[in-house]
């Protein structure tokens, strides 16, 4: 626990140093100061490590707790499927379209697998859906059955995409990936609509996409993991709650101050929701 601490507060600070610089000197157009040679190539390492850095330490602190709360194999297990299982869905979705839309990730979020998705994509679906299950477990019943999980599946899989609706078009324009939504006017009603890129350039099939990919891995999670367990050994902890407020944080500040004001207060909304109901819900019912 000593070792998930420390990685969070390490988290939480490059969360707040980048969100400081996004919001002062990163903003369009930067500084003439910052275009100096030197000054130029300590920005392109910043944002060449800054974001990888940022999601490595993330991941180290959400396994360090989950292990802390139900021991390292189990914790281990359920990293390897959740990342065999994100990263699939990320490389066919770079490759085809499908589950997310039509897209591509750059070098800033490090090394590309395959040359498709950037190795640690995968390690942040893992850590977040610690959070979001952990979230789930204050507000859920601890019940075990096959509907149960499943539920539980997919409470934890719309507190991940309401990360997402803030955290993509902060991404998106920062440039860490990049959409290709092609011109849809003559296609079929139903392509159009899950094509509609209205969203700060973002499609609506890219929601569902993480609606269905979130809720095969909390599955796949809660078959090693119980509901159960989530409700004695993690419900009990603060901790999910400050990862998931953590990773809150950089995209609202970049969506408020690069002029995607609605994107950030759409984020505060439905991040805050349930950060505020997992705060007073009583373990004993369950109920916010």
């Amino acid at each position: 626990m000593r070792l998930a601490r420390q990685a969070l507060r390490a988290h939480v600070a490059l969360q707040a140093f980048s969100g400081i610089a996004f919001a002062t000197f990163l903003v369009p157009p930067i500084p003439a100061f910052f275009q100096r040679p030197m000054n130029q190539a300590i920005m392109d390492v910043s944002y060449r490590f800054g974001g990888q850095l940022t999601v490595t330490i993330g991941a180290v602190a959400g396994i360090a707790f989950l292990s802390h709360a139900v021991g390292w194999r189990r914790t281990l297990q359920a990293l390897a499927l959740v990342f065999v299982i994100a990263f699939t869905a990320e490389a066919v979705g770079t490759v085809t379209g499908a589950p997310f839309g039509p897209y591509i990730y750059t070098d800033r979020l490090g090394y590309r697998l395959f040359g498709l998705v950037p190795f640690n994509i995968p390690t942040s679906w893992f850590y977040m859906l610690v959070a979001s299950l952990g979230i789930a477990s204050r507000l859920l019943l601890g019940r075990d059955d096959g509907m149960s999980r499943w539920w539980w599946a997919f409470v934890a899989a719309l507190i991940m995409t309401a990360w997402d609706l803030v955290m993509d078009p902060a991404m998106f324009e920062t440039e860490h990936w990049l959409w290709q939504v092609p011109d849809l006017s003559s296609a079929p009603t139903w392509q159009r609509l899950l094509g509609y890129d209205g969203y700060f350039g973002i499609p609506v099939v890219n929601f569902l996409g993480w609606i269905l990919t979130a809720t095969i891995v909390a599955r796949t999670t809660l078959a090693l993991i119980p509901p159960s367990e989530w409700v004695a050994r993690v419900a009990p902890h603060d901790f999910p709650l400050a990862l998931y407020a953590a990773n809150g944080l950089l995209p609202i500040v970049i969506c408020l101050r690069w002029g995607m004001v609605p994107a950030g207060v759409v984020g505060i909304v439905v991040m805050g929701v349930p950060l505020w109901c997992a705060l007073r819900a009583t373990q004993s019912s369950g109920e916010c």
